[in-house]
Formats: structure tokens, C-alpha cells, sequence
């Protein structure tokens, strides 16, 4: 099975997103929090994918 160092990248993007945004949210003040949050939804977007993507590398 070959895994595609780009699947990798996404999962760790992801993770970074989330693990940054999530607390984010809750620290900054009205409008930035808006910012953090989206990154949160990126994250496990692109986390998902790239979980996807390592498993099932031709589901696209």
C-alpha cells in the first residue's frame, strides 16, 4: 500500500487547525473568534480528507 505524503500533510494541518482554533474561539474577543472558529471547520475538513484519502487513496 502506497500513502501519499500529501494525505500526511493534510492530517496534520487539520489537527494544527483544531488544536489551535478550538481554544481560540473561546479566548478572543468578538470578531476574531469568528476566524478561529472557520479554522476549526477547515481542520476537520481537511483532517477528514486526509484520513479518507490515506485509506482509500482512489475515492475521488
Amino acid at each position: 500500500m502506497k500513502i501519499g505524503y500529501g494525505y500526511i500533510l493534510l492530517i496534520i494541518a487539520g489537527l494544527s487547525g483544531i488544536a489551535w482554533g478550538l481554544p481560540a474561539a473561546h479566548r478572543l474577543k468578538k470578531p476574531f473568534d469568528i476566524c478561529a472558529a472557520i479554522a476549526v471547520l477547515c481542520g476537520v475538513i481537511f483532517f477528514a480528507m486526509g484520513i479518507l484519502l490515506t485509506f482509500i487513496p482512489g475515492f475521488f
